[in-house]
């Protein structure tokens, strides 16, 4: 383990993974960051992650960070200055990275985040944090994983023979940036994405697709957070650019929706004339751990 000032938080967003930005080192906030720690095993290779914590204040809650973009993850990718702003508030960060494109689609990938999510709660103790104060969050791809254990976090197997998964991989609250959310309607409400053009680009993430439209029906639905939607479900924030032209903002608006007729506590702020990223996302992230004092810790702020 070693310590490391963090970089004062400012990112940029253009391909749903937050990229570094020119800034200089605020020596204000310190953390540890334990590095590549194994959480799983898959194809003969160890699913990892980082766990950041501060050296100043604990407040005992964790942010599970997923490192993502176009459903690919590297530890190469884990953007450190996005942490800063959990990290001054006292959350535990832990950055999740996941089996990645090409190779792994993505209901091959799912399992992997409910597994990270298991992982941390069965260690929550050695981590300093309490395993019913999980937050998750992230940006395009990121999110939409982040939505899935949001809405289909569950418990674990009483009998598995790992104990790890024997935990739950529900998460009590989900703050995230411009997620796919339906992909059966990915255009627009009524067109299914899973048997048009317009998702070709798209079908090497989501794998080879049934023949029968029933079947790729069934697929669209479990890999698409909308249709896991229940009033059990993680309070959920949505922050989404009015212009984006990669996930269109229906995306958000009829999730967050659904969210609410199920009596969710669901918000969406939409992000005027912003596409997929902006340059001054950091305040944004404030945001996010703000929505994650109220529903982790019971902080209220004034908006």
């Amino acid at each position: 383990m070693k310590i490391i000032v963090l970089f004062a938080a400012a990112f940029l967003s253009s391909s749903a993974v937050f990229a570094d930005a020119n800034i200089e080192p605020d020596a204000k906030y310190s953390y540890t960051r334990q590095e590549d720690v194994i959480y799983g095993r898959k194809s003969g290779t160890a699913l990892t992650l980082d766990v950041f914590r501060s050296t100043k204040t604990n407040n005992g809650a964790g942010i599970i960070l997923i490192v993502s973009g176009g459903w690919a993850s590297s530890h190469e990718a884990i953007n450190t200055k996005f942490a800063d702003h959990f990290l001054k508030r006292g959350y535990t960060v832990f950055a999740v990275v996941h089996s990645s494109q090409p190779k792994f689609s993505i209901p091959e990938i799912i399992p992997d985040v409910n597994r990270a999510v298991r992982f941390i709660r069965f260690n929550a103790k050695q981590f300093g944090v309490d395993a019913s104060k999980l937050g998750v969050t992230g940006a395009s791809a990121g999110a939409h994983l982040s939505l899935i254990l949001g809405t289909q976090g569950a418990p674990g197997l009483a009998n598995a023979h790992d104990p790890v998964d024997r935990e739950s991989s529900a998460v009590q609250a989900v703050a995230c940036f411009f997620p796919p959310t339906d992909f059966l309607n990915y255009v627009k409400p009524g067109k299914d994405s899973l048997d048009e053009s317009v998702l070709k680009n798209y079908q090497k993430f989501i794998g080879e697709l049934p023949e029968s439209q029933a079947a790729r029906d069934e697929l669209g639905r479990r890999i698409s957070p909308i249709y896991s939607i229940n009033s059990n479900m993680a309070p959920t924030l949505i922050i989404h650019g009015e212009v984006d032209q990669h996930v269109l903002l229906h995306q958000a608006t009829s999730f967050i929706a659904a969210a609410r007729k199920a009596g969710v506590d669901a918000e969406l702020i939409v992000k005027k004339g912003k596409p997929h990223g902006w340059p001054e996302m950091s305040d944004d992230v404030e945001t996010c751990a703000d929505w994650f004092d109220s529903h982790l810790l019971g902080i209220k702020h004034a908006k």
